[in-house]
């Protein structure tokens, strides 16, 4: 589904990823973990689109078509979605608004109001938000599980093929968080062609959402990669102890 090859990102004259390199097939569940300032978030963002770093090399190829100089709406309307680390406030456009105008950029044809309102009020059901929050300005006086909520709200109603998680669990607490994943997970067993690709730098979330393979990012690289234990091993010791560059992951 989504293929990285050889990509060298900057930004403001700083190379953040160096020829980073990875593959993702349909259905698969990937986590990126690493410290602060390595470029986790900085990849979420070049998948999109973000005109904020240069793409000096290297392709991103999704379901076979280089996407390197799409826009990130026409990125969108493939199917890629990316739920904020801090999703941001909007006014003067209400949640109800802005899902239905999505949902139509994304549809040949218009969705009847009828369908519309019936799907919202099953998600924000499932996700055990206030109907109120509907209504109101995008994220306007929300909490950050509110925040985060929404997030999932936006993914439920667009229905992504391409789901970027960039720390979703910051801000949620833990009865939040499992309300959160157990609707990702739900998703995924409803759409089971969905990819993922988790950024996150605990475990937590991985207990939730299983990853297939989890990768560690350090100095703009994958430098090592292995399977859910090896989150449980960065817990444990830390980023300190992974300082064998995996040859193979580099190559994966």
């Amino acid at each position: 589904m989504l293929s990285i090859n050889n990509l060298t990102v900057r930004t403001k004259d700083k190379e953040i990823l160096k020829d980073f390199s990875i593959d993702i097939l349909d259905g698969e569940i990937h986590a990126i973990m690493g410290p602060n300032g390595t470029g986790k978030s900085t990849l979420s963002k070049v998948i999109l689109g973000c005109n904020d770093y240069e793409v000096i090399k290297g392709d991103i190829i999704y379901n076979g078509e280089r996407i390197n100089d799409l826009s990130t709406d026409e990125r969108a309307k493939r199917g890629i979605f990316l739920s904020f680390q801090n999703p941001i406030s909007i006014e003067g456009v209400t949640n109800s608004e802005f899902l239905r105008t999505a949902i139509n950029e994304r549809s040949d044809k218009p969705i009847g109001l009828y369908e519309f309102i019936k799907e919202l009020d099953k998600a924000t059901e499932d996700l055990q938000m206030p109907d109120g929050l509907l209504h109101r300005a995008i994220n306007k006086g929300a909490s950050g599980g509110e925040r985060k909520k929404n997030e999932i709200l936006q993914l439920k109603l667009l229905k992504p093929q391409f789901i970027i998680l960039d720390e979703l669990d910051s801000g949620l607490d833990v009865d939040s968080l499992k309300i959160v994943c157990d609707n990702i997970n739900e998703y995924l067993q409803n759409n089971k062609k969905t990819s993922i690709l988790i950024i996150t730098h605990y475990p937590r979330i991985l207990e939730y959402i299983k990853p297939r393979y989890v990768h560690i990012l350090q100095n703009g690289n994958i430098v090592k990669t292995g399977d859910y234990n090896l989150a449980i091993e960065i817990e444990k010791n830390g980023y300190s102890k992974i300082n064998t560059i995996d040859e193979n992951a580099k190559n994966e």
